[in-house]
């Protein structure tokens, strides 16, 4: 279990979780996440987790094409716009 403190004063790691929209760049694409801690909290940010796996699934770690996906608990589902960048999955 990890403790999260959701003051925007708390860390200066987790100040990127503040801002309203996360840019990245997958799959020759630019993705941009709205994000909305206040309102949603921890559900509602791109976690750390979400961009390695991104980064792992771009480097052709994982074959996806003709595969099929569900992604449950997703938070904002950036691992799910990148692996239907790469697929594209069925």
């Amino acid at each position: 279990m990890a403790l999260v403190p959701y003051e925007d004063t708390a860390g200066v790691g987790l100040q990127k979780f503040h801002k309203p929209l996360a840019t990245f760049s997958f799959a020759n694409h630019t993705i941009q996440i709205r994000q909305d801690w206040r309102q949603l909290g921890v559900a509602a940010v791109v976690w750390d987790a979400a961009v390695v796996l991104s980064t792992y699934l771009e480097m052709g770690a994982v074959e996806l094409r003709g595969c099929s996906a569900v992604e449950l608990g997703a938070g904002t589902g950036l691992v799910g716009i990148v692996a239907a960048l790469l697929g594209p999955i069925t």
